[in-house]
């Protein structure tokens, strides 16, 4: 066939097959028939009813599209190995034709976990929805297909004018269309999208290939930013994308090299100003770029699936800092280790931390499991549920990060014996010049009080924000305005330097009366 037809086939099969993308495209069929007969009478109508069959062996039979790439084509999308073709013609096409075109990626925010919160069905039910509603937003001629479990990307169809502008409204457009609730089983399901496009005229001199991946590079850096953001290729991005990727083939050799170790961030009381505890935040000392920003390696530590290995890592260190505070006699309670959620599914995780605590010789107590409030918020009763559970258990303490960003109730409060929340920074900000701010955090601290957990407020900058949340009773303070993270080697003579000027300071009195 392909030998008789040539190029003209192949161009044919394109040509059928992205007719058929439109939903209703068989359902117009009958229509045509009828009209050639109107227009051509029998022996037009013979010539159409011969050509169909044909039309459909290209579409349908072998070396056309499959049962699985029809069904797609049923809800309006492209198959993918189908649209890789179309999106080369279209950048030819473009590029030829002087026009101007750009492909969209779309991708559910926290996709992943729908499976575990949903369930398996309604997560099938909610990514068609988001399909259906992408290319129900888009222009007729515009190509949508799925390209990941929780992925679209669509290609436009190539047009005269499609300045930046445009495509941002285009995104705004994609963005409002997935937030409309869906409907699951009499519950309403509310979702964000990240969104990056590529303009043509990016990589006009490039191929369709590099389109497409720097569409994905703005998908990229629009999830580092989200959720819900929306970003544009651009050259600068390129150059960081490529930085990010040197970063995750370094990242291995610098947990192993030591490279990459704990700073200490002291928490303090704001009754007796006293040390209560630090927390151990990641820091990696390049030997030849220096410090490289958490922001910047954290998000190439979970691409390289290696933060359980992170945890690991900081986890040893931060009791070995425990033991040298011990042996200097420098009272140092706790110290916080953070625990994401791939080392938190780990089955062995209480066993390792039972074995290291005994290594060092210390006392469960001594440990804060720090956990995301959103981890705790989103957690169904699972292997993660078990781990927090079993080391509460066990003894360690359980701090309950960015409280205020995860919307966690108060029941997960009280199922996961949670001895600590941290307010977020968000909420500290400007706290003393900000009664909306105030009232916040007084509603905060009343709660905490009532189930008889401590509380901590993060990122606390000014001398203002101190005396206020003492006043108003949070228990303990971090931030800035205490101390920087700072190496192990400068905890001793910090703690020394702190505890002297506590007694040439007046006490800041919180309000401990309720």
């Amino acid at each position: 066939m392909s030998g008789l037809f040539g190029e003209k086939t192949t161009r044919a099969r394109s040509v059928v097959a992205e007719f058929l993308t439109r939903p209703a495209a068989l359902a117009c069929l009958p229509a045509v028939s009828l009209a050639v007969y109107w227009m051509g009478g029998d022996s037009a109508l013979i010539t159409v009813a011969a050509i169909m069959p044909l039309i459909y062996l290209l579409t349908f039979g072998p070396g056309g599209i499959n049962t699985d790439q029809a069904t797609a084509l049923q809800h309006g999308l492209t198959d993918t190995a189908l649209f890789d073709t179309l999106v080369a013609e279209r950048f030819k096409e473009a590029r030829e034709g002087a026009l101007s075109s750009a492909i969209f990626k779309i991708e559910i925010d926290e996709g992943t976990e729908f499976p575990d919160r949903l369930g398996h069905a309604a997560t099938e039910t909610i990514v068609a929805r988001v399909g259906e509603r992408i290319f129900a937003a888009l222009r007729e001629g515009d190509l949508v297909a799925k390209t990941g479990d929780y992925k679209f990307t669509a290609c436009l169809k190539p047009v005269r004018q499609l300045d930046l502008e445009l495509c941002i409204q285009l995104a705004g457009r994609l963005q409002a269309a997935l937030e409309e609730p869906i409907s699951i089983d009499g519950t309403s399901v509310y979702l964000t999208s990240s969104v990056g496009f590529c303009q043509h005229s990016h990589v006009i001199n490039q191929s369709s290939m590099a389109w497409l991946d720097a569409a994905r590079t703005a998908l990229r850096e629009a999830q580092a930013h989200g959720p819900n953001a929306i970003r544009a290729y651009s050259n600068e991005m390129k150059r960081r994308s490529e930085t990010r990727a040197e970063l995750r083939q370094e990242v291995a050799n610098a947990l192993e090299a030591g490279h990459i170790r704990p700073w200490f961030q002291p928490q303090i009381s704001t009754d007796t100003g006293l040390v209560t505890g630090f927390e151990a935040l990641a820091r990696w000392e390049h030997p030849d770029r220096g410090m490289i920003s958490p922001a910047d390696f954290l998000p190439a530590i979970e691409q390289s699936d290696m933060l359980e290995r992170l945890a690991e890592v900081m986890m040893y260190h931060a009791f070995a800092a425990l033991k040298a505070w011990d042996e200097a006699g420098v009272s140092v309670p706790q110290i916080g280790v953070n625990f994401a959620g791939p080392e938190l599914k780990n089955p062995r995780l209480i066993d390792k931390v039972r074995w290291e605590l005994d290594r060092f010789d210390l006392t469960p107590e001594r440990l804060a499991v720090e956990v995301l409030e959103t981890v705790v918020a989103r957690a169904p009763d699972d292997i993660i549920t078990r781990n927090i559970n079993g080391l509460g258990q066990l003894g360690c303490r359980i701090d309950l990060d960015d409280f205020g960003t995860g919307h966690a109730s108060i029941a997960s409060i009280r199922r996961f014996s949670v001895s600590r929340i941290k307010i977020d920074r968000s909420f500290v900000m400007k706290a003393d010049r900000d009664p909306d701010q105030q009232r916040m955090i007084s509603a905060i601290l009343t709660m905490a009080e009532r189930l008889g957990v401590e509380t901590l407020a993060e990122g606390v900058e000014t001398v203002g924000e101190h005396a206020l949340l003492a006043q108003l009773g949070c228990d303990h303070v971090q931030g800035f305005g205490i101390a920087k993270p700072m190496p192990f080697e400068e905890t001793q003579d910090w703690i020394i330097r702190h505890n002297a000027k506590l007694q040439d300071m007046p006490r800041i009195l919180g309000n401990r009366t309720g």
